[in-house]
């Protein structure tokens, strides 16, 4: 999973990116760990020779300017899954809805003039060769530039940005965006949100706090200072957590003397595309899967307990893997 961190120069972006990555950090890229401590009790009860967590690469793209991306950054940003946007809501200096605003409307012009080139190139077929034009291609670009034209972005009708046939032009509108909003630490705690939409989330926090936070190596410590200052969770947990629902994710794990591992998921996905996430192989040679429940796992403490109750059980193909589903995938390659 890839999450680029965009905004305008002096937004605090950089500071939210070191503070995501750790001190120490070098460059402007990093693969953070997704927190996941349903992964504790599984290496208690196998002692794996490997502990392996899900990963979130960041990176921190340079600033276009004081009121622009830039079209570097537009160009950038096409290869990244999710956006995180940071806006100045701390040095008064900027109107961070007026940043959100700006960065919304360079998202949706960028698409804008990707679907005119296309749909120019379209009518030139036409008058070549009627067999070389895509019927339903124009008709679906002309809707999305229906929706752009009014303002939206693609993210809000989200059954038209990822039609098979739109999928090739990666617009970057229909990117989920996490608007991180940097705010003065003494303004934190009264600080509100906007409203969320489809596939736009927000967060509050302190860049300056959160690296000060990212500093402190003792974990009592840590979590001493975060209850003082009334901070439930690190700006990271509350990013990646925002992050998995913008991209409709959730996890599943497996577990074993060799390793314990968490996978991330999308919602509603099932078993066989479930064994498609760890290797080609188990979903072509894809037998059965063997699935306990995590909060049956809590209960029974072992596979073995769980097995003489009757909660570890068979599930074939179809079966909609859940959130926390502790999986062992049986395959003929």
């Amino acid at each position: 999973m890839k999450t680029a961190i965009i905004g305008f120069s002096g937004s605090g972006k950089t500071e939210l990116f070191k503070a995501l990555a750790g001190p120490g950090t070098p460059g402007n890229r990093a693969a953070v760990k997704v927190p996941e401590p349903r992964l504790e009790p599984l290496c208690d009860l196998f002692k794996p020779k490997k502990i392996t967590h899900t990963e979130i690469e960041f990176q921190d793209l340079p600033g276009g300017g004081s009121n622009s991306l830039g079209n570097k950054v537009l160009s950038d940003i096409r290869g990244f899954e999710c956006l995180l946007a940071v806006l100045d809501a701390y040095t008064g200096t900027h109107d961070p809805a007026a940043q959100q605003s700006a960065i919304e409307a360079e998202l949706i012009i960028a698409d804008l003039a990707v679907i005119e080139k296309k749909l120019e190139r379209m009518q030139e077929d036409k008058k070549k060769a009627k067999h070389l034009h895509d019927q339903n291609q124009e008709e679906l670009l002309n809707k999305a530039r229906q929706v752009l034209e009014q303002d939206s972005p693609l993210r809000e009708y989200p059954d038209l940005a990822a039609h098979e046939d739109l999928r090739g032009f990666a617009f970057l509108s229909s990117r989920p965006v996490l608007y991180a909003w940097n705010v003065a630490e003494d303004s934190l705690s009264g600080f509100k949100t906007p409203p969320e939409s489809t596939g736009m989330g927000h967060v509050a926090f302190s860049a300056r706090l959160e690296r000060e936070l990212s500093e402190l190596e003792d974990q009592e410590e840590l979590l001493e200072f975060m209850q003082e200052l009334g901070i439930e969770g690190s700006v990271l947990d509350r990013v990646i957590g925002r992050t998995y629902d913008l991209l409709g994710l959730i996890t599943f794990l497996t577990a074993g003397e060799k390793e314990v591992r968490s996978w991330p998921l999308k919602r509603g996905k099932n078993a066989w595309e479930a064994a498609g996430v760890i290797h080609s192989d188990i979903q072509k040679g894809f037998i059965r899967a063997e699935v306990l429940g995590w909060e049956d796992f809590l209960a029974c403490k072992t596979f073995k307990k769980a097995r003489e109750q009757g909660v570890l059980r068979l599930e074939g193909k179809e079966y909609i893997v859940r959130d926390g589903d502790i999986i062992t995938f049986r395959f003929n390659v």
